[in-house]
């Protein structure tokens, strides 16, 4: 379609009709409903992903182990990492090091212990402390206290690690696998033990507490939401195009109708020349 200016009322670009009140505010509403349709399709984007989101914020509030779990039940993961108390002893003949533990991008070793939950008359596991060298987590075995002396300790409870990925490194243990735990107990009598194991938030013999942050969720991702996220994002586009095309076909509609009336008027005056010939001299 030319732009050519047919009649002076006629704008001359597309342009001067878009400047016209009416699409002006036409304009305005496409805006605005472009601007809702994009807080909607960011709303749904945040919707389907989440990511490095404390995975129960309910975790940094310490409460008694029995409250969370009953020994020998099967550890349920919303409990990973919950703040824990409890009041017990340490057994004397139940300590052990596990090695190829990392603290930070530190790789070193673990000492654990075997404390009697005095109220639930159950076994758990502990891990006490860090240590560079196995040598220096087997020397604090000497300064926890061990039964008869009770303690209240506290820490974050997390699952038993798969026995399947245990590895030895030198006859030590590389993963804390309750079950492989219970095996090198002398004295163990087959009584109550939990499915989990403690990290206590206090350390003996110069050790160093174990790094045990809040637990998070993995990054998960709702494809669904992210779909309607993108619908979202096209509709807003599509109002934007919606008031371009409207605009277009006005300026356009003006255009053809100032020709199509000047063409009749070419023909009108054709005819009339051609129906009143010039009078003889």
């Amino acid at each position: 379609m030319s732009d050519t200016r047919v009649s002076d009322d006629l704008p001359e670009t597309m342009w001067e009709v878009a400047r016209t009140p009416k699409w002006i505010a036409a304009l305005v509403f496409a805006l605005a409903l472009a601007a809702l349709f994009a807080f909607l399709g960011h709303w749904q984007l945040d919707r389907s992903v989440e990511s490095l989101k404390p995975a129960h914020t309910a975790t940094e509030t310490r409460v008694p182990l029995s409250s969370v779990q009953a020994p020998q039940k099967k550890f349920l993961d919303k409990f990973t990492g919950q703040k824990v108390s409890l009041t017990g002893t340490f057994d004397t003949k139940d300590f052990s090091v596990l090695s190829d533990r990392l603290q930070h991008e530190d790789s070193g070793y673990w000492l654990i212990g075997r404390f009697d939950y005095t109220s639930q008359n159950a076994s758990v596991v502990v891990a006490l402390g860090w240590s560079k060298t196995a040598a220096g987590a087997r020397q604090a075995i000497s300064s926890v206290p061990t039964s008869p002396t009770t303690l209240s300790i506290g820490g974050r409870y997390l699952p038993t690690e798969d026995v399947d990925d245990g590895k030895y490194e030198q006859n030590e243990a590389t993963v804390l696998s309750i079950a492989q735990v219970i095996n090198e107990w002398p004295d163990f009598d087959g009584g109550d033990v939990y499915n989990g194991y403690i990290v206590t938030d206090r350390t003996w013999g110069g050790m160093t507490a174990i790094y045990s942050p809040p637990p998070i969720d993995k990054a998960t991702v709702n494809w669904l939401n992210i779909f309607y996220a993108v619908e979202w994002v096209v509709f807003a586009g599509f109002a934007i195009f919606l008031w371009y095309r409207l605009v277009r076909d006005d300026f356009e509609r003006q255009i053809e109708e100032a020709e199509e009336a000047a063409a009749a008027d070419r023909a009108l005056l054709l005819d009339s020349a051609v129906s009143s010939p010039p009078s003889a001299d």
